[in-house]
């Protein structure tokens, strides 16, 4: 069977099987639209990559259970809660705080955490690789992966501290 690797042909041809496995994982007619969405978003991104074009289904189907699985891990990270039951329980954070919360501040407590651990951090966080890329790239196992991006993360947390009550003023 011939693919036509066009972005309007790959529409055509998968956007059907693709909607329906991303309605089965999620449950959610919208939540299946975005998956698929972003599948092809991420297929005009690096879909040039492919290197066999005869495994373009599987690669598809691959790349949209990886953001399945991704936006599931977001969630359990970052649950909604329904603010009205729980706006007390909420912290108090003041406009100032979020000023100096920006992408400066955070580039430059990245450049302070341990190279073995900025690495990971900078290729999931900010570049979107998976685990699985992520070992590969870097050439350790899959748990090493793991192990450093919740170490240089605990390492962040703390150079965030530190750097909230110095007032970003700590130069070391």
């Amino acid at each position: 069977m011939s693919v036509d690797l066009s972005f309007t042909g790959l529409v055509d041809q998968f956007h059907g099987p693709l909607y329906r496995f991303a309605f089965r994982l999620t449950g959610s007619e919208a939540d299946a639209c975005d998956l698929v969405q972003e599948t092809f978003y991420i297929w005009v991104r690096k879909g040039s990559q492919l290197q066999e074009p005869s495994k373009v289904k599987a690669w598809l189907f691959t790349t949209l259970y990886r953001e399945f699985l991704q936006a599931r891990r977001r969630n359990t990270r970052f649950p909604e809660v329904e603010l009205k039951a729980d706006a007390m329980e909420l912290p108090i954070v003041y406009p100032e705080v979020m000023v100096q919360l920006d992408g400066q501040t955070v580039s430059r407590l990245l450049a302070k955490t341990d190279e073995v651990f900025r690495a990971p951090l900078v290729l999931f966080y900010l570049e979107d690789h998976s685990y699985e890329e992520i070992a590969e790239i870097l050439g350790v196992p899959l748990g090493t992966v793991k192990s450093r991006l919740s170490r240089g993360i605990a390492q962040m947390r703390e150079l965030l501290k530190k750097d909230f009550i110095t007032g970003g003023k700590s130069h070391e």
